[in-house]
């Protein structure tokens, strides 16, 4: 293969043509059988394809990055069980999620999945691919990154229904639209991925102490 057709066959990779959407539809199935998968493709498909890690929001993250990450990822979470949700009327106990209450046993497989899966594999799928591919597609204006935010929000709160249901959708998409806005505006995924996976282990945490009906009545009745 010549250098030309290898150059080829890059932009082939970063288009959408054939080629292009296939690569697309394979990261898709690879996130829907094992969600760190799929973030691991895209970071192959980057890699072949030659896209720039900077197209993906990838800068080198700094201690100070880190540890507003995990203060934004614990405080966003702790909003969202006393004040967002609360007022949505959900259930304070997440019921899909009960089993954890005083589940030792089950700790190490549900923090590998918030830290694999949710912090690296959705923010990788949801932020980083899905807005380098849609804004490629669309452009990089205010009225597409709007439309591209609101777009891969209602993408994340459904992947959340058929393991929470309702309730989990609406946390999602609400999250979904404030890392979405974050990063329009920042184009920098490492604090969002710290942040997501700071908001899950906190929900692992209020869950598993039993704290998520005096947390869910800081402010209101429950």
């Amino acid at each position: 293969m010549t250098e030309t057709d290898s150059e080829l066959w890059r932009r082939d990779l970063r288009g959408f043509g054939p080629l292009g959407l296939l690569a697309i539809v394979v990261i898709l199935l690879g996130n829907s059988l094992f969600v760190p998968l799929g973030g691991i493709l895209v970071l192959v498909w980057a890699q072949v394809s030659r896209t720039p890690w900077r197209d993906l929001g990838f800068v080198r993250p700094s201690w100070t990055t880190i540890a507003v990450g995990v203060v934004f990822g614990c405080l966003l979470k702790l909003t969202m069980k006393s004040v967002v949700m609360p007022l949505l009327g959900a259930d304070p106990v997440n019921q899909a999620f009960r089993f954890l209450q005083g589940n030792t046993a089950a700790i190490p497989g549900m923090l590998f999945a918030v830290i694999a899966g949710a912090g690296f594999g959705e923010e990788m799928m949801f932020r980083s691919f899905a807005f380098e591919r849609l804004r490629r597609l669309l452009g990089t204006g205010v009225a597409a990154s709007a439309f591209i935010v609101v777009g891969t929000s209602i993408w994340f709160g459904a992947e959340h229904y058929g393991f929470q249901g309702v309730p989990g959708v609406q946390q999602a998409t609400i999250v979904g639209l404030v890392f979405g806005t974050i990063y329009a505006v920042t184009q920098r995924i490492p604090m969002l991925m710290v942040a997501h996976a700071a908001f899950d282990i906190t929900a692992l945490a209020l869950i598993y102490w039993r704290l998520e009906t005096s947390v869910a009545g800081w402010f209101f009745r429950v």
